[in-house]
């Protein structure tokens, strides 16, 4: 089994870096992201699912604006436009279904 540290990491925006884990029929990431930094508005055809570790952050999502702190867990549905900006240092676990095939090239 593959230690974090070990896992390539995949850059999706300034200050947020992803590493990812592929199974059959789903994608798992931990993902850090500095603070300020922002996801911009987006969508996927996958369900996701954020647990948050460790920071906060400001998320849109749909027509909804959330605060995630440590501790939190938000779903977010199949092709809900979302975006995100940091408010502090974050670190955070995202479940993705189906797998997320754009995230298995670094």
């Amino acid at each position: 089994m593959p230690h974090i540290k070990d896992i390539k990491k995949k850059i999706l925006s300034t200050g947020i870096v992803g590493q990812y884990v592929h199974g059959k029929n789903l994608t798992t990431g931990w993902v850090t992201i500095e603070k300020g930094s922002r996801l911009g508005l987006h969508h996927h055809p996958h369900e996701q699912i954020t647990i948050m570790l460790e920071g906060s952050m400001e998320m849109q999502i749909g027509s909804e604006l959330v605060l995630l702190e440590k501790g939190m867990v938000q779903v977010i549905p199949s092709d809900v436009p979302h975006s995100a900006v940091a408010h502090e240092d974050c670190i955070l676990i995202d479940v993705f279904n189906p797998v997320r095939e754009d995230y298995k090239e670094a």
